[in-house]
């Protein structure tokens, strides 16, 4: 059984990476006081010792806000400790995935679907900061292989208090009754975790590079949030007629998050397009439903 290390464990895809993941790989979860990924020569060390044959970094600070508000501490661990990690498993041979972001397109202009080597200049500091970790872990580390991820979701809670998503805020807001409104000027994929961690797996197999790692969500362009709400319940079985179109968020500034699955596709890892999917689980749980 291959090792396989996990950082940010205690995190949304690694939480459920590691449970998921448990019977195929021996899963190594070391914590902050085990390995600080800011500190070079720690994680070094650390992997020198465990030996892990595949590693998955998923720790970061995600948050936008507090990117901004923390910038210092978040260079430090979004750019310097994905760069430490990528280093530290190139230099025992372990393959290593990391955890980039769909926020590397934002800001970009258009509505077509955004392809991997694009000229991006993302917006956010922390679309930046994935942007630099990109490009520095490829460069001491060239097999690694940099997923671009969506916003993603879960059908399930799986730790109590954790922060909810699109799904079960989705469903949350059904059965309260309340009006949907979704904008026809933001535009972006939404990816089960599910499927991001099953396909994990042949993804520790594929050569290194950048790769929109996600459900796309486009016919033939950028669907909009609010046409994909609307297939979302068209599929789910539900009155599409509830879904109303919101003008004005996004209007002065509109988003295309949307990412070209083309190249992943080459590969041989295919996900489900965004609204088909979630619209599955959406009726999969209908006796959740009101």
């Amino acid at each position: 059984m291959k090792k396989l290390l996990i950082t940010g464990a205690s995190g949304f895809l690694g939480g459920r990476a590691a449970a998921m993941l448990a019977d195929r790989f021996g899963i190594v979860t070391p914590n902050h006081r085990d390995m600080d990924i800011t500190d070079r020569e720690a994680v070094r060390r650390f992997f020198d010792a465990v030996r892990p044959d595949l590693v998955l970094h998923g720790a970061a600070i995600s948050d936008v806000g507090q990117c901004g508000r923390e910038p210092e501490k978040s260079w430090r661990i979004n750019v310097d400790g994905s760069r430490n990690v990528a280093e530290a498993s190139g230099e025992i041979g372990a393959k290593c995935l990391l955890c980039s972001s769909d926020q590397v397109y934002a800001g970009a202009d258009g509505i077509e679907a955004h392809r991997e080597e694009e000229d991006v200049t993302p917006v956010p500091l922390y679309g930046r900061e994935k942007l630099t970790a990109e490009r520095e872990c490829l460069a001491v580390n060239p097999d690694c292989v940099m997923m671009r991820l969506t916003w993603m979701y879960d059908v399930r809670t799986m730790v109590p208090g954790e922060k909810s998503d699109f799904f079960r805020g989705l469903l949350a807001r059904i059965a309260s009754g309340e009006v949907l409104r979704f904008s026809a000027h933001d535009r972006r994929g939404l990816t089960y975790v599910g499927d991001v961690v099953e396909n994990l797996v042949p993804a520790f197999s594929i050569p290194g590079g950048v790769y929109n790692f996600g459900s796309p969500s486009t016919v033939p362009v950028g669907r909009t949030m609010f046409e994909a709400a609307r297939t979302i319940f068209t599929v789910a079985g539900l009155d599409p007629d509830r879904i109303e179109c919101d003008e004005e968020s996004f209007r002065d500034a509109p988003r295309n998050l949307c990412m070209d699955p083309a190249k992943l596709f080459s590969v041989g890892i295919r996900f489900p397009e965004t609204a088909e999917r979630v619209g599955e689980l959406l009726k999969a749980a209908e006796g959740m439903l009101p």
